[in-house]
């Protein structure tokens, strides 16, 4: 009888060889899908969709034109308060309004994070069913560090980001299967202690949204 040891590279040898197979699973493509995989609303439909579940969150979503983004954050951030705020690296410098001591991500320290007055950054897709935003953490999502520290946070999404359901998001997300995903639906909140709701735990208290159609 091999002794454990034998036994264990053992296993990891035979599992190791199936992964050189063309289809490892080949039983995965027969699993029969019979969830909704595709919506059926039209665009409009989708943003209404995706508001009304931003809304039931607690998020503020302000709406503009393409041509008004850099207005729009400016006064979201005036309205709120903000002054000292980081910018998550490789965001157009187009969409940023002036009069602003921006602090670029990569030369904010852990104090700043603690203490800002929030982050902007944008997004990869979003899910009008669940209302939410999903962050692949490339040029201009910031790194994960950056989106779970600060207190509020305003994340830019335009109209054509957005998928009516979490399969159609998915799809969009194969591309980024191997890197780290963060899914924001609303403000940070929780109701495990007492069932008394509680935000910021995980993440930003507040949530900003500015809606690009």
């Amino acid at each position: 009888m091999p002794d454990a040891r034998e036994a264990v590279l053992s296993r990891i040898r035979s599992a190791l060889a199936d992964t050189s197979q063309a289809d490892p699973a080949p039983g995965y493509a027969a699993i029969p899908r019979t969830y909704i995989r595709a919506g059926g609303l039209g665009p409009d439909g989708r943003i209404h969709q995706f508001k009304e579940r931003l809304r039931d969150y607690d998020t503020n979503v302000v709406e503009c034109s393409a041509a008004g983004v850099a207005q729009t954050i400016a006064e979201t951030l005036r309205g709120h308060g903000q002054k000292k705020v980081i910018v998550a690296g490789g965001l157009s410098p187009e969409i940023l309004p002036e009069g602003f001591a921006f602090i670029p991500e990569q030369e904010a320290r852990v104090d700043d994070l603690n203490h800002c007055d929030g982050i902007v950054t944008v997004c990869t897709v979003a899910i009008a069913f669940t209302g939410t935003i999903v962050l692949t953490h490339g040029p201009g999502e910031g790194a994960r560090r950056l989106t779970l520290l600060p207190d509020r946070h305003l994340c830019v999404v335009r109209a054509d980001q957005i998928v009516e359901t979490v399969p159609e998001a998915f799809q969009r997300l194969a591309p980024f299967a191997t890197h780290p995903l963060t899914f924001i639906s609303g403000p940070s909140a929780t109701a495990d202690i007492e069932m008394t709701r509680i935000r910021g735990v995980h993440g930003p208290r507040f949530l900003d949204v500015v809606l690009v159609r």
